[in-house]
């Protein structure tokens, strides 16, 4: 099969990623929350707080009002506690029920020494980097090298499917079959299958979007026979619906075959320590 065109898109004139969002693309609409979430991430970490960032649809200018969340990310100087991690619970809760706007809130909780570190270099490094607009402290993008959309990315990024796959079943044996428990889950599992496919073609595609659909059309020129399963995982990552069905197909066919495919191509992700889930 012949290779599809090869865009551009999300990369500077030197070929490394654009930093996605800005403070000036958030949508007026949400600005209040933004500037909430700010004030709130001071009180809830004060000294403990090193940074924070936005990310997702709000910076990006995408978000739809009512429909979607708010992401935040946390710095801390040192690693996160059982009790940071309940602060950042409460914040959420908080924010989501003082602003009709937002859909729910998530906040990632890191140590500076692990963004910075050189096993999370390739992750989590590149996350804030190239994903994530400053919020509050000093930027870690400063200290984080410029990245390409090259098989290093994509093997540190997503190389880990295959250990998630036994979590997702047991999340799905453990749910209750409403559609208010298996709505979250068929987004998360969505997404991350999404995103999981768009990163295995990214080194051929060239190129670097956070649009589900655009993710799947990009893995469509590579995966003609996978196509239309990963553009119905990325509709329902933008509109999920509580299918018991769907999730048995992520665990069952989608997500094992993409596991080995991505292992073939890339690898497999280089192992965490324990506790760094």
């Amino acid at each position: 099969m012949a290779e599809p065109a090869v865009p551009a898109r999300g990369l500077d004139s030197l070929g490394f990623i654009d930093r996605e969002g800005s403070h000036a693309r958030v949508p007026h609409v949400f600005r209040p929350v933004v500037a909430a979430a700010r004030d709130r991430l001071l009180t809830a970490f004060g000294a403990h707080l090193h940074s924070a960032y936005l990310y997702g649809s709000v910076p990006r200018g995408t978000a739809r009002v009512g429909r979607s969340d708010l992401d935040l990310v946390a710095v801390l100087h040192a690693e996160p506690t059982d009790a940071d991690r309940d602060a950042a619970r409460a914040l959420g809760e908080a924010l989501d029920e003082d602003f009709p706007e937002i859909d729910g809130v998530g906040t990632l909780l890191f140590s500076r020494a692990r963004v910075l570190s050189e096993l999370e270099r390739y992750d989590i490094g590149w996350f804030v980097a190239c994903q994530c607009t400053p919020l509050l402290g000093e930027d870690l993008a400063e200290f984080l090298p410029r990245y390409r959309p090259d098989s290093l990315l994509a093997r540190e990024t997503n190389g880990d499917l295959a250990r998630f796959l036994p979590r997702w079943r047991e999340w799905i044996a453990a749910a209750d079959g409403t559609e208010q428990a298996l709505r979250p889950l068929v987004r998360s599992m969505s997404r991350h299958l999404v995103r999981t496919g768009f990163t295995l073609v990214m080194p051929r595609w060239n190129g670097w979007t956070s649009d589900l659909r655009e993710m799947a059309e990009a893995f469509a020129g590579y995966y003609p026979d996978r196509a239309e399963q990963l553009r119905r995982a990325a509709r329902s990552g933008y509109e999920p619906v509580g299918d018991p069905a769907v999730l048995r197909s992520y665990v069952d066919d989608l997500g094992p075959w993409l596991a080995d495919e991505y292992a073939r191509v890339h690898g497999v992700k280089t192992p965490r320590p324990p506790g760094w889930d």
